[in-house]
């Protein structure tokens, strides 16, 4: 049963006669909450169903990989803030081109949080993905790429400073107990590349598959975005790289890595003409392109630390690994 309280503020936010039936979309993460799709009865605007963000931390936090710590604690905390903060400010900024559901209202109380959303799947994004075509694919690439050139130069005021729930300065429990001591070595070398790169923009920070919505019409393919928890500061291969991961095997990966690139720098020219940008995307390309491994590396890093037998710690994955480090061992020794 929905808490009275919750009831009543949706439906004074939304000014809904009553409320109609409630379902659970999902858990949040270590159970710190739950996100509802809640049906309105006659609201004012003809809207016929909102959906709720109700964070709920839990009086104890039984993560199912054991990081329990009160560091782990305080970064979910933060990033339900900063996700508060990224829609009252942020999300008005996105057009069709990098699609995000609407903010209706908010209220925090404590360390409780109810974020009150447009529902995309009323909007006509209903669909959900495991496996994508090629199509769809480069639809998220495409958003992903409009969003970066959108945000392009933005201070990330109120959001994290660096983006991602993998930044190295949040994740010091996982690199300490990392048994890859040559990537342990490099990790603040890797952090320090993608943070000083020429051209820094808003990156999601959680770009995976499973946080985009699909229009149902497979003919006419739109996307847009859910979860902006971890959005702040970086490079935008960070997101990029993130995502190729979500959605590729690892001989896709190593096969379409280099037309992937292609599909995002051509996609991120076109945003920023759209948008009348002084900046060149061919600039960007050369500053990020070389970039891309650089953060596929960074998020190996955190994964080796975070979850030693995870499936994406694949051949290709430590092959990548490997090369940038090479590089970085070649360009030290060229600098003697």
């Amino acid at each position: 049963m929905m808490n009275a309280d919750l009831s009543t503020f949706i439906q004074a936010e939304t000014g809904a006669e009553s409320l109609g039936r409630m379902e659970v979309i999902q858990s949040l993460w270590s159970g710190y909450g739950q996100i509802l799709r809640v049906a309105l009865v006659n609201a004012p605007d003809q809207r016929d169903s909102v959906v709720v963000k109700h964070v709920k931390p839990p009086t104890n936090d039984g993560h199912p990989r054991g990081w329990n710590t009160d560091r782990s604690h305080q970064r979910k905390l933060r990033s339900y803030q900063v996700e508060t903060a990224w829609y009252q400010e942020f999300s008005g900024l996105h057009s069709d081109a990098c699609r995000v559901p609407a903010l209706l209202a908010h209220r925090t109380h404590g360390q409780d949080v109810i974020l009150l959303l447009e529902d995309l799947d009323a909007a006509g994004f209903a669909a959900r993905r495991s496996r994508v075509s090629e199509a769809e694919r480069l639809a998220c690439i495409e958003w992903l790429a409009a969003f970066h050139a959108l945000h392009l130069g933005r201070a990330p005021d109120g959001l994290w400073p660096v983006g991602t729930y993998w930044h190295l300065a949040t994740r010091p429990d996982e690199l300490e107990i990392m048994n890859d001591e040559a990537l342990r070595h490099a990790a603040p070398l890797l952090d320090q590349m993608l943070a000083q790169a020429e051209f820094q923009t808003l990156v999601h920070g959680d770009a995976k598959l499973a946080n985009f919505c699909f229009a149902s019409d497979r003919e006419n393919i739109a996307v847009a975005a859910v979860d902006f928890q971890y959005v702040g500061g970086g490079c935008g291969m960070k997101d990029l790289a993130y995502f190729m991961g979500s959605c590729f095997s690892e001989e896709e990966c190593e096969a379409r890595e280099q037309a992937m690139l292609d599909a995002y720098f051509a996609a991120l020219d076109q945003a920023l003409r759209e948008l009348g940008s002084a900046e060149s995307g061919a600039d960007i390309e050369a500053c990020w392109r070389p970039l891309y491994r650089v953060a596929w590396a960074d998020f190996h890093r955190f994964l080796k630390g975070w979850s030693p037998g995870h499936w994406k710690l694949t051949g290709y994955s430590e092959r990548v690994v490997r090369e940038v480090l090479q590089n970085l061992h070649n360009v030290s020794e060229d600098q003697v």
